[in-house]
């Protein structure tokens, strides 16, 4: 048996184009949250602001916000790079399906059956 199949390239390179194409997603997900939380933790630190908290306590709280915005621009930029990187496996998968699928039907639709990896290669040779 061969050490990759048409069919294995095929199949993986589609799973693996879903598979990150999730992933961007759920990691949008996640980035919302988190800019969610820094906006509601920036009115925090205006709520206790206005209730007279110390300065530093009000100071921490915007910084801890603007750190938490900051994160989510960056999760926002790692799920824009996720989705070059589903690009490049889709075009991968339809190059394979391009360069490949004639070969893989033929292959399928071969009446030789699937021994025939244990031809001995010095014979085709000779042929």
């Amino acid at each position: 048996m061969p050490d990759l199949t048409y069919a294995q390239v095929a199949k993986e390179t589609a799973a693996l184009a879903k598979d990150i194409n999730r992933s961007a997603e759920r990691i949008r997900g996640y980035a919302k949250d988190i800019r969610d939380e820094a906006i509601d933790t920036a009115r925090v630190a205006e709520a206790i602001g206005a209730m007279n908290v110390d300065k530093a306590t009000v100071a921490e709280t915007r910084d801890l916000a603007r750190r938490m915005d900051a994160v989510a621009v960056a999760a926002d930029e790692y799920a824009t790079a996720a989705d070059t990187t589903a690009r490049a496996a889709t075009t991968a998968h339809e190059q394979n399906k391009n360069s490949h699928s004639a070969i893989g039907e033929a292959a399928a639709r071969s009446s030789v059956g699937r021994e025939i990896y244990d031809v001995n290669s010095g014979w085709l040779a000779q042929q």
